[in-house]
Order: C-alpha cells, then structure tokens, then sequence
C-alpha cells in the first residue's frame, strides 16, 4: 500500500518549503493510520486501507450533545457499528496504559 489514498503528491504550493511542510504532514498520517490499522483494529478489519479507514472512521459526521455533566457525541452506524467502534476504542486505551514493572 502506498501513501496515494492520502493524497500525498498533491504538492501544489509554489514555495519549497511549504511543499516540504505539505509532504511531512502527509507522511505522518499515513504512519499515523498504519500505527492505527496495525496495533487497533481487530482483525475481522484490518485489512482495510487506509482509504477505507479514512472514510469509515475519521472523515464521520457527528452530533455533539452537552448535558449537564459530560458531553457525548451521537454518530450514525452507518459506516461502522457501535460495537465494533467501541472495541476499538478499547484497543486504543490499552495502547496507553502505563506498563507497572
């Protein structure tokens, strides 16, 4: 997989350096979404592409609903179902976990 679903070569600033900027930043997300396809999806999904994560997990539309002591956010399992985001957001905070030695 390359870094096209990113979009990388769209490199279309006129100063080098900003070009620069551009490339790095493209460079990374996609090391950011491979860290993410890699250690946090579970495996009925990880073979998605980055395209596909993209689109069904970062690129979703949201509600966000304030109540007096939190506040949530309401999205449509239209890309992916409530339980299978929840299980990847379980993924996600054991990679964060302090390791006690």
């Amino acid at each position: 997989m390359g870094l096209d679903p990113l979009n990388w070569t769209r490199l279309s600033c006129h100063d080098f350096a900003d070009n620069q900027v551009r490339l790095q930043l493209f460079a990374l997300a996609y090391n950011l979404g491979n860290f993410l396809r890699r250690l946090a999806l579970p495996r009925s999904i990880s073979h998605w592409s980055l395209r596909t994560l993209q689109t069904k997990l970062i690129k979703i539309g949201a509600k966000v609903v304030r109540h007096a002591r939190y506040t949530c956010f309401q999205m449509a399992e239209v890309s992916i179902s409530r339980n299978l985001f929840a299980a990847i957001q379980r993924r996600i905070r054991r990679l964060i976990q302090p390791v006690t030695v």
